[in-house]
């Protein structure tokens, strides 16, 4: 005899089995639809300053690079990888000696916070090992705040050409007081007091700036910025060129109908602009929001090409042209080139390009063979190795997104390393390479699989699954 609660029971589960049933369809025939970018977020005067396509300036179209060697990040929910590697602290702070004619309260919480970033990415022992992904970005940004910090209370957006030679020494002065190398910065990082002046952007207040610009539109689009996304897929960066095109765009017409003596370059103006925009962008974002913005921006800049300079490697040539096999003569050879121009520490991704563009030239010179497998050559061969006056012991390869230099009272100063820095070299399919880009493969999504069971890998596809055992399990209880 079959109990009252038996019966329940059993119906219960012929409910959710008949709900299984019926949820199971919903998982079927999931595809990735393809993603491209909205061409109405792009004014039409960007595409003046698009880089010329690969007709007009004898580029190569980007090759395909495999997933298989993209560095992969974690989520910034995961704890970061362990800080690497350590160098002793600074010498002491000291009271920097100003001008006092620079009229600006450098002690501001705000201006201070970034001045002491600044001075950290910067510190002695690391600016000239860091500098292209790290100091100059932070420095550079440092410059632009300075900018709009200086004027947050007036109408305008640049210093005047003598109060700029002053804060400008005085900002060095400071940089160097709290550990900082503040007479190598400006030949560092190709950065002087003129910075500050907006040169010769014909725009320099708030009034004629809003008049002529979409500032809604500029600040919608920068207040934050996806660091995953704003490389492949700019949103700010094509909003920042928009607005140096506009302001700067009056006295490019002047200029163009010859009544201006001493006409500038274009591309002049266009720089002078930016540091305008970016000015103004600092009045209106909070300053870590700008800082964080900027360095952004810097990343993706950097990020696009290979720091070092590959001189013609006539003797790699010579050693490897004929090899098919390991070769002790072709991979001393090859590993003493690569040496030498191990100038800075480098990010993964410059990594890749340094690589491939540094192939492309071995295969131009006859070396079809992938002499980077038979050599053992990783990424992170192309970046600093060895520096015993750095205390750098072992090979690093940085992270392509913004960090920071961090400092320790115990420890010193450190950053984090990329943990796939023994990725082997990519060799190249081609030997008329002549640029790289990594975002073919983000720019588009794979369709998924079909089958329910698979599809493992879409975040869309995920919360459809979800959806339905919740409910399923809703049900359930109600049932029960």
């Amino acid at each position: 005899m079959v109990s009252f609660h038996d019966a329940n029971y059993r119906g219960s589960w012929c409910c959710q089995l008949i709900l299984v049933f019926i949820w199971l369809p919903t998982f079927q025939d999931v595809t990735a639809r393809e993603t491209h970018a909205d061409p109405r977020q792009i004014s039409s005067l960007v595409e003046l300053a698009k880089e010329p396509t690969s007709g007009e300036s004898g580029l190569f179209e980007p090759i395909e690079i495999s997933p298989a060697i993209l560095p992969k990040y974690p989520y910034p929910f995961e704890p970061l990888s362990p800080m690497y590697p350590s160098f002793p602290s600074s010498p002491e702070s000291y009271l920097p000696v100003l001008t006092g004619k620079c009229p600006v309260n450098f002690s501001s919480l705000d201006i201070s916070n970034i001045l002491d970033k600044t001075a950290s990415d910067c510190t002695v022992p690391l600016a000239s090992v860091v500098g292209n992904v790290i100091c100059c970005p932070q420095f550079s940004s440092l410059i632009h705040i300075f900018q709009g910090f200086f004027n947050m209370k007036s109408d305008k957006l640049v210093l005047p050409a003598a109060a700029s030679d002053h804060c400008f020494s005085d900002i060095l002065n400071i940089l160097s007081s709290k550990g900082s190398n503040g007479t190598l910065l400006p030949t560092l990082c190709s950065i002087k007091s003129s910075n500050l002046t907006g040169g010769s952007c014909p725009v320099k207040d708030v009034s004629t700036f809003e008049k002529t610009v979409n500032t809604s539109k500029l600040l919608e689009a920068c207040s934050t910025v996806d660091p995953l996304k704003e490389c492949c897929r700019p949103i700010c960066q094509p909003a920042i060129m928009d607005a140096a095109l506009q302001i700067s765009g009056r006295q490019m017409m002047v200029n163009d109908n010859g009544n201006v003596a001493g006409e500038m370059n274009h591309a002049d103006y266009l720089n002078d602009c930016k540091g305008v925009v970016y000015s103004y962008l600092s009045k209106k974002l909070p300053l870590e929001t700008a800082n964080t913005t900027f360095r952004i921006l810097s990343a993706c800049k950097v990020n696009k090409v290979c720091p070092l300079n590959f001189k013609e490697p006539s003797e790699v040539i010579n050693a490897c042209r004929n090899v098919a096999a390991p070769s002790p003569s072709c991979c001393s050879s090859l590993n003493t080139f690569i040496a030498g121009v191990q100038q800075m520490l480098i990010t993964n991704k410059q990594a890749i390009i340094c690589a491939t563009l540094f192939g492309s030239m071995l295969r131009r010179g006859g070396i079809m063979t992938n002499v980077y497998q038979l050599c053992d050559v990783d990424l992170k061969d192309f970046s600093l190795q060895k520096a015993a006056a750095f205390g750098l012991q072992q090979g690093c390869l940085l992270r392509s997104l913004p960090q920071d230099v961090i400092f320790d009272n115990s420890s010193g100063f450190s950053f984090t390393c990329d943990l796939s820095d023994n990725v082997a070299a990519p060799w190249p399919s081609s030997s008329s390479i002549t640029s790289v880009s990594l975002c073919a493969p983000e720019m588009s999504l794979p369709a998924l699989p079909t089958s329910a069971l698979k599809n493992t890998g879409s975040n869309s596809g995920g919360v459809g699954f979800l959806v339905p055992i919740f409910s399923f399990f809703i049900f359930s209880t109600l049932l029960y």
